[in-house]
């Protein structure tokens, strides 16, 4: 599945937890004032706390931004990798061409 369709997936999911929860709470207030069977009560706010909880699972699992640390921890291991390789002999500009050039790959293939 490419990005497209997972950001697809994650809007059909979370439009219709939206209606389920909305949907729950109306259930709540007609069952409450038609016949105050507590049964519906409770089936209608059942379903309202599962789609408020499916909302809260997909909306964090679907984010996937990583927290600034880590991008900052993986910037400093890279650069200790290229200081490496210049030590070593390599060309700089070399290094650092071919490591612009893999992130452009991989831009490309997400």
């Amino acid at each position: 599945m490419n990005d497209s369709t997972n950001h697809r997936a994650v809007a059909i999911i979370r439009a219709v937890c939206v209606v389920c929860f909305v949907g729950g709470i109306a259930g709540m207030i007609v069952a409450s004032l038609a016949d105050n069977n507590i049964g519906a009560v409770l089936t209608a706010g059942i379903v309202s706390a599962i789609a408020a909880v499916v909302l809260l699972a997909v909306s964090t699992v679907a984010s996937n931004r990583r927290a600034e640390v880590f991008n900052e921890a993986d910037a400093e291991i890279l650069e200790t990798g290229i200081r490496r390789l210049v030590a070593a002999g390599s060309s700089e500009s070399a290094v650092r061409d071919l490591v612009r050039r893999a992130i452009e790959l991989g831009r490309r293939t997400r």
